[in-house]
């Protein structure tokens, strides 16, 4: 099918639709559904989905509101909006947004590592190795400025460098100021790649993205050492708490937490020992426009749960949260209304700051009620009752 010729003058939307009734016609497949709005469809057909023919509407619920106590000291109500299908999930991470506030609230901190990327040489011996490391630490100055003139809005934060075999791969860390930034990076990556093997005999720059940064994809190096944000937000549950809104028992929790946190995720061999923080992240990804493919990153959170005199303490990290305010899907017109009403006013984080931790504590609600649903045996009932 042709979908790049289209006549001049149309708007994004009448692309969109153009290339809808050529699909339809070539497959037979009825599309109507999938029509976009014109009011609705922003900068997407332009700038974040080629070849774009429609749009598919996803369920939002609301999730709150929820005591979130930031890194600045400072304490907020938030509402999150969460973007799914799956039946239950709304319901369950709200309770859990009960739970949380009724006992004070959750406490969120953070470690900002920044956005990564691994570049990948090759060189010709072993030798060539070692001088090679040893001409990127002598270098740091120079290639950092190579790779921070092409984004006044990126800072290099820190750098590793590991060698295996006859390759090298020098892995930078960035601030991105408010953006996710993973393409403001690659973009700096390029240059100082360029660069370096252009400045080092023996040296082939193999590709800009060598998977030490474990973009988008499960490592221990992400889990324990940190990519974008490392979130951790904690609760202590007071036992009635635990029994008017949960229904069940610390002990029961506790129960749960060692035969599945601890136990079956040791015998899977589990990267990230947690409930369900996918589900939520990915939930306010898609509703707030980040890049939901980095929910698996945010899949390799730890839940940890310790009992109390009176009750239990919840605990998450979230080892790698990358996520933006600006730039990608963020700005999208429904997208950047669910940013709004999850973002509070006038605190003194910056908007991306306060979208981890937020996302922190939204996962700590959802790790909270789904615990407590195991402990109850209450999960299947729920999916039942509500559409699952």
């Amino acid at each position: 099918m042709d979908l790049r010729t289209l006549p001049d003058g149309m708007t994004p939307a009448e692309r969109c639709d153009e290339r809808r009734q050529r699909i339809a016609q070539e497959s037979g497949i009825d599309l109507s559904n999938v029509g976009v709005d014109a009011r609705r469809i922003g900068t997407a057909e332009e700038k974040n989905c080629e070849q774009m023919f429609g749009h598919i509407p996803l369920p939002v619920g609301i999730a709150g509101s929820l005591v979130v106590h930031f890194s600045s000291q400072e304490r907020a109500e938030v509402y999150v909006p969460l973007a799914t299908t799956e039946g239950a999930l709304v319901a369950s991470t709200n309770r859990g947004c009960k739970a949380i506030t009724e006992s004070g609230g959750a406490r969120v901190t953070h470690v900002h590592h920044g956005t990564s990327r691994s570049l990948a040489f090759h060189c010709t011996s072993t030798d060539g190795v070692r001088s090679f490391m040893a001409f990127l630490k002598g270098k740091t100055d120079k290639w950092t400025t190579i790779g921070e003139a092409t984004s006044g809005h990126l800072h290099l934060l820190s750098y590793t460098i590991d060698a295996k075999d006859d390759h090298v791969f020098l892995t930078i860390f960035c601030d991105t100021d408010e953006a996710m930034g993973m393409n403001m990076v690659t973009i700096a990556a390029q240059a100082i790649g360029e660069w370096a093997a252009e400045h080092h005999e023996g040296v082939q720059f193999v590709t800009v993205a060598g998977n030490v940064d474990s973009d988008k994809k499960p490592s221990e190096r992400v889990h324990q050492n940190g990519r974008g944000y490392s979130v951790t937000a904690f609760v202590t549950l007071p036992s009635a708490v635990i029994a008017s809104v949960l229904k069940t028992t610390p002990e029961a929790m506790l129960g749960v937490a060692r035969a599945k946190l601890e136990l079956g995720s040791s015998v899977a061999g589990a990267i990230g020992h947690n409930l369900h923080a996918a589900n939520v992240i990915a939930a306010i990804y898609l509703a707030t426009g980040q890049d939901a493919a980095h929910t698996v990153e945010g899949s390799l959170t730890d839940t940890t749960v310790t009992q109390e005199k009176d009750g239990l303490t919840v605990t998450v990290r979230l080892p790698a949260v990358l996520v933006g305010v600006r730039g990608g899907g963020t700005g999208l017109p429904a997208q950047s209304q669910c940013l709004n009403l999850l973002l509070q006013p006038g605190t003194a984080l910056t908007s991306r700051v306060q979208l981890a931790e937020t996302i922190g504590a939204a996962v700590l609600a959802g790790e909270v009620s789904l615990l407590a649903a195991q402990a109850s045996h209450t999960l299947a009932r729920a999916h039942r009752e509500l559409g699952r």
